[in-house]
């Protein structure tokens, strides 16, 4: 690594001599280190830390404690330059560690995603028009120099495109010193989005929110908003004025998406508004993407940054708004490693930069929603689609009652068929959702009964039959799909059980078989290139009808998209846990808002044989906030959050009696205290994941009690082995 040169003169704190230097790994707290004689190294400085018989970044955190000698202690040496993470973003993380109770080196560690960009950055070579003239001047090399006459920089193949010659002829012009080189930075600056680039039109509704966002810009100190606006109001047009703002006071802003394929369209979107793109940070990047945009972010090059849940720990030095878009989702909350729910710990980043937050969304989750009535978020409604576009149509069909005559329909309803044949008439687009990936999501022996799982997780394998595959969406193992049972070896008794999305395409071609029709799943559209190429076929008319899973269901806009058929709306709606209701409700009335976005009326026909339940009925009457009241006052009677806290453990390991017992010792530690009850150890829903045996103990408790207290208080009790993880997680959002 690159060490700091300093100057003798540069005096000696006596106080920066030593200092406690957090490393980005998942220990306790910070290590006390010596500091190079004569420097002043702040919290946030970026060192060098040596460790063992290697070396590893780390973070001046604060003193040292003090409690080892200075003949044991190693030298942290600052990176050269001086690189600092802001005391914000330091204070985040301490804020982060003690809330979800991971260490806070772990947390550090999201915060250092990229460790090259604390690397001096190299230079690149560009060529300009140099003084000379070469004696022979072909038609070619006459175009190379009038494309160089500009004076701007351009690498060889930069010149070579722009001039449409080959690379060839730009070197035999450097070569006569017709051009000369120069030297650049490795990246070339992002573009700094302009806040008039296009004027926006706004509805009375829309002006009314954007006016209370760039107030609360302008104050430079925390508040946090709910824009609650129906599908297809024009919510995004609302926080884009609220952006405007920031960039107008040279504030730096991040937009928190769900998922990497909602980014698509935002970012043209985006351009559209404000001229360029945004940056971006999300795991589909490559590492020098990454070096690119989180250097850019430190020195505040970067002024709008989109990014996934983990864009919350990037260095911003001057961070003036934070969006979360689609706020209710579950992509938000991070279940591996580190567990943390990104829209929660937005506010609290928000907090910490005293910078508003907006929570967006057509379908908040509960606990904002409680947050915007009860007056700790302001509430900033809109009620009705923009433009001339109105709300679906709406219409339940009654699977219990529709009987089919044609034994080839299994999936697809005769009402659905018949509004789908209108449609495809009427030239329009239709959308089948089915949240299964897939062709079934079980095989079954008709011999035997013997269902096909996976050997390494308690779930059931999937067929997948375009790629003749059996396969466990729980941790990827795959076998080929067999042709005789594996337990009574009886040949051709296998049979597919259920639909996923390949299951309802080959039906739909059955019965439309001149209609084109596109497959949308993480299955079929691998990573953002494949995504964007759907979206955008479809969005130009080359696809008649997209069946997907939920990566269409939110955030896309198709204007001749006038039909959504919804395949199994009772699907996800009893999963057990409290919020089943309530994220099915999200999804479907999702999907249901990409009907009928233009001019074209949209209906919406939900399949289900459960047709009184909460759900069917308030999305069919479009009574969404009778829906959050009855599942306000659900929750208030059970105090469920967000009128009480929860906690789960997870206890986990290859070892499955090990890990049994150590579950039992851990649930009969428990200490007793008023308002808490804790349930359990029982087996997790997946009980045996990717190998390991998993248990699970809940914590439920009023609230006003300090859950990290208890826990802290209770874990500190079992000794946990080094084979067994109890993984703890604050805020459940699902209970697998």
């Amino acid at each position: 690594m690159n060490r700091a040169r300093f100057a003798p003169e540069t005096p000696v704190l006596p106080e920066q001599e030593r200092a406690g230097v957090l490393l980005p790994l998942p220990l306790a707290g910070a290590y006390d280190y010596k500091l190079p004689r004569g420097v002043n190294a702040p919290r946030g400085t970026v060192v060098a830390a040596p460790l063992g018989n290697r070396e590893t970044l780390g973070v001046v955190w604060g003193p040292a404690e003090g409690t080892v000698g200075d003949n044991r202690l190693k030298i942290a040496e600052p990176l050269e330059g001086l690189p600092r993470l802001p005391a914000s973003l330091c204070d985040f993380v301490d804020w982060v560690s003690a809330y979800t109770l991971n260490p806070p080196g772990a947390i550090l560690a999201m915060a250092l995603r990229s460790r090259g960009a604390f690397e001096p950055e190299t230079r690149r070579i560009a060529y300009v028009r140099g003084d000379e003239t070469p004696p022979r001047m072909s038609e070619a090399r006459k175009r190379v120099l009038a494309v160089a006459e500009d004076g701007l920089a351009r690498s060889v193949p930069g010149l070579a495109e722009d001039a449409n010659v080959s690379s060839a002829v730009v070197r035999g012009l450097i070569q006569a010193g017709a051009l000369k080189p120069t030297e650049l930075p490795e990246f070339a600056p992002f573009r700094a989005p302009e806040a008039d680039f296009t004027a926006a039109h706004l509805n009375p509704d829309q002006a009314e929110a954007a006016g209370v966002l760039r107030e609360a810009v302008r104050a430079h100190a925390f508040s946090a908003h709910l824009l609650d606006g129906v599908t297809g109001s024009g919510k995004t047009e609302v926080y884009f004025e609220a952006i405007a703002e920031a960039l107008r006071q040279d504030r730096q802003v991040l937009i928190l998406l769900p998922e990497i394929a909602l980014t698509i369209q935002f970012l043209e979107r985006f351009a559209a508004r404000f001229g360029v793109r945004p940056a971006e940070w999300h795991s589909d990047l490559s590492q020098k993407e990454r070096r690119r945009t989180y250097r850019a972010v430190m020195h505040g090059e970067a002024r709008v940054v989109v990014g996934a849940r983990s864009s919350l720990f990037l260095p911003f030095p001057s961070l003036g708004l934070v969006i979360v878009d689609e706020e209710h989702e579950q992509a938000f909350k991070q279940q591996d490693g580190a567990i943390y729910h990104a829209r929660d710990m937005a506010v609290v980043r928000a907090r910490t930069e005293n910078c508003p937050v907006i929570l967006a969304s057509a379908t908040p989750s509960l606990e904002s929603f409680v947050n915007a009535i009860g007056g700790r978020y302001s509430h900033l409604k809109l009620v009705n689609r923009h433009g001339v576009a109105e709300l679906p149509d709406v219409r339940i069909v009654d699977l219990r009652r529709e009987k089919d005559a044609d034994e080839n329909a299994k999936w697809l309803s005769p009402s659905l068929r018949d509004a789908m044949t209108q449609a495809l008439a009427a030239g329009e687009q239709a959308m089948l959702f089915l949240n299964r990936r897939g062709y079934a999501p079980l095989t079954l022996c008709e011999a035997c009964g013997h269902k096909l799982t996976c050997p390494n997780c308690s779930a059931w394998l999937v067929e997948h039959r375009y790629r003749k595959r059996l396969a466990c969406h729980q941790c990827g193992y795959e076998i080929p799909a067999p042709t005789a049972c594996p337990e009574c070896k009886a040949e051709g008794t296998l049979i597919a059980c259920g639909p996923g999305v390949e299951r309802v395409a080959e039906e739909f071609a059955h019965f439309f078989p001149n209609a084109r029709y596109a497959i949308a799943s993480s299955d079929t559209l691998h990573g953002p290139a494949e995504t964007q190429a759907a979206i955008r076929a479809f969005a130009k008319r080359e696809i008649d009808v997209l069946i997907g899973t939920q990566i269409i269901a939110k955030g896309h806009h198709f204007p001749q998209l006038t039909l959504v058929g919804i395949i199994d709306a009772d699907l996800g709606g009893a999963d057990g846990d409290l919020r089943a209701r309530e994220r099915t409700f999200q999804l479907l009335h999702q999907v249901s808002g990409r009907a009928g976005r233009a001019e074209k009326p949209g209906l919406v026909l939900l399949q289900t044989r459960n047709p009184t339940d909460a759900v069917m009925q308030a999305l069919a009457k479009s009574d969404r906030d009778g829906f959050y009241e009855q599942e306000r006052m659900y929750r208030e009677r059970a105090a469920a959050p967000p009128f009480g806290r929860l906690a789960a453990i997870v206890v986990s390991g290859y070892d499955g009696e090990q890990v049994r017992e150590i579950a039992r010792q851990l649930g009969k530690a428990a200490p007793p205290a008023k308002d808490i009850k804790v349930w359990g150890p029982t087996p997790a829903f997946y009980s045996l994941l990717r190998g390991q045996t998993r248990e699970r103990l809940l914590v439920q408790a009023a609230k006003g009690v300090d859950m990290q207290a208890y826990l802290r208080a209770w874990l500190a009790q079992v000794k946990i082995p080094a084979a067994v993880r109890a993984a703890v997680d604050v805020d459940p959002i699902s209970f697998f």
